[in-house]
């Protein structure tokens, strides 16, 4: 199983700065690569706020997606890069396909594409679009889909496509991407809809930040009904996971660990949740326990179990936390990177 980790992305996202600053993103992102960590991860969102999770409502800054993973390919020499996952809305289907393919050969073939049908309504009505029902944002992202994955093919194209929500007329996308046959396309989500989507039309499905065992296996049983349904071989559906994550050395490190990741949230995240809490669901526990969570996920299929170390999406308690984590998951550091 390959290990991700999601990069600080937002104004929240590092204890005690606001703005983010772009050296220590891009210092999180060097230092992982170059601890041996897989695939480094952003989001996209024009901005965030962390209401839903207990915290303050107020709009929080974000980096961009594409532009800071083309800008981190400069410095990151190994790790893939990925998208967790894109907003459908944000961006016409062929345009988007278009930077993608740029950044695939910026990158030098290694990005990971993930999209996604849009859940943040703020963001909606700040390009002056009305929050879409979660049926008409999956038929938005189906079509985004089967574009994205022609244009990102090995002639780029032509695609030609009229669609309820996007069209092309004989799209043309060069460069071509780099991969072949193409970049991998998975999407994000949960629902039983959102997996035949992914089943029909991707190459892999990912779903994020709290899970239990029980809960994904019943999510695989509509994943394998699905396969069935589109004559699809399961194994074939590249899966990632992604967790939130804490680690001690043994139980007292850990609850210290806690008490730090506490203190180094968003106000109002985890004022009243217990390290007993904070376990379900998340990959926590003693470096022993940790490895056995992780040999639980890999005997579920899952390709790539991606890291939240903090307790919000992108947000990162403390960098030691990153360390004993990929100590824990056998991270090995790889020889040393060419310049």
């Amino acid at each position: 199983m390959r290990i991700g980790l999601a990069l600080p992305q937002y104004d929240f996202s590092v204890p005690g700065e606001s703005p983010l600053s772009w050296e220590t993103l891009r210092g999180f992102a060097r230092r992982a690569d170059e601890t041996g960590f897989d695939s480094l991860w952003l989001s996209d969102h024009l901005f965030f706020d962390v209401g839903k999770y207990g915290g303050s409502s107020e709009p929080a800054g974000a980096y961009e997606p594409i532009v800071t993973l083309a800008a981190l390919s400069r410095e990151v020499k190994r790790a893939r890069l990925g998208t967790l996952v894109l907003c459908e809305a944000l961006r016409p289907a062929t345009v988007l396909a278009k930077a993608l393919a740029s950044l695939d050969r910026i990158t030098g073939g290694r990005l990971d594409v993930g999209l996604g049908a849009g859940w943040y309504e703020p963001e909606y009505a700040a390009i002056g679009m009305d929050f879409p029902s979660p049926g008409v944002r999956l038929a938005r992202l189906a079509e985004c889909v089967q574009i994205v994955a022609e244009l990102l093919g090995p002639e780029g194209g032509p695609c030609t496509f009229d669609g309820r929500f996007h069209h092309a007329d004989g799209a043309r996308n060069l460069p071509p991407a780099l991969q072949r046959p193409r970049p991998p396309v998975f999407v994000g989500g949960k629902g039983d809809r959102l997996i035949a989507l992914a089943v029909d039309r991707a190459d892999g499905w990912n779903t994020c930040w709290v899970w239990t065992p029980q809960d994904y296996r019943a999510r695989l049983d509509v994943l394998a009904a699905a396969c069935d349904r589109a004559d699809r071989d399961p194994e074939t559906v590249w899966r990632s996971l992604g967790l939130y994550a804490l680690c001690g050395e043994d139980e007292a490190d850990l609850a210290r660990r806690f008490d730090r990741l506490r203190a180094n949230t968003p106000p109002g995240v985890l004022d009243h949740v217990t390290l007993e809490q904070w376990r379900v669901g998340r990959l926590v526990g003693t470096v022993a326990q940790v490895q056995e969570q992780a040999a639980t996920w890999a005997g579920l299929g899952v390709e790539t179990l991606i890291l939240g170390v903090g307790a919000v999406p992108f947000h990162v308690g403390a960098p030691d936390d990153v360390d004993l984590l990929a100590h824990a998951l056998g991270v090995a550091s790889p020889a040393p990177i060419a310049d």
